[in-house]
C-alpha cells in the first residue's frame, strides 16, 4: 500500500494510493467550489473506472464550505469521505459538515483507522459492482 503519486498543489499536499487519496490542506485555506471542481476533474481523469475514497487529514486549521458536499457526493466513483483530526473544534466542524453528505462519511482520530475504513468500503463497493449491485 505504498504511495503511488505525490502532488504539491500549493494549497494542499495530495498522497495518491490505489483505493484512496489523502489530502492535507494548508493552514488558512477555504475549501469551496474551485476545490470541489478540481477534485472531480482529477478523479475523472485518473480514476474514471475505479472506485476511490477521499481522506482529509486535517493537520492544520482551514475552512470548508459545507454546501460543496452536495456536489461532491455526485462524483460517481467517490464512495466515501473520511476526516482525520485530533482537534475538538475541527472534529465538531466535520460532524456539522457530515449533514451535507449522503454517502459514507467517517470521522477518525487517526489515519490508520480511516485508511482501514475507506479501504473496506471501496472493496465492498467493488464487490457489489462486480455482482451487479450498488451500495
Amino acid at each position: 500500500m505504498g504511495v503511488i503519486k505525490y502532488i504539491d498543489q500549493g494549497h494542499a499536499e495530495v498522497f495518491i494510493f490505489d483505493h484512496f487519496i489523502i489530502k492535507q490542506i494548508r493552514e488558512g485555506v477555504v475549501i469551496d467550489e474551485e476545490h470541489k471542481d478540481e477534485l472531480a476533474l482529477y478523479l475523472a481523469a485518473n480514476f474514471k473506472d475505479k472506485n476511490i475514497a477521499y481522506i482529509s487529514n486535517r493537520v492544520t486549521s482551514y475552512a470548508v464550505n459545507p454546501l460543496i458536499y452536495k456536489d461532491v457526493e455526485k462524483i460517481p466513483n467517490l464512495v466515501a469521505i473520511a476526516i482525520v483530526t485530533h482537534d475538538k473544534k475541527m472534529s465538531d466542524n466535520a460532524t456539522y459538515e457530515k449533514q451535507f453528505y449522503n454517502k459514507p462519511y467517517g470521522i477518525f482520530d487517526n489515519l490508520v483507522d480511516a485508511i482501514a475504513w475507506v479501504s473496506d468500503l471501496v472493496v465492498k463497493q467493488d464487490q457489489n459492482v462486480a455482482k451487479g449491485n450498488t451500495i
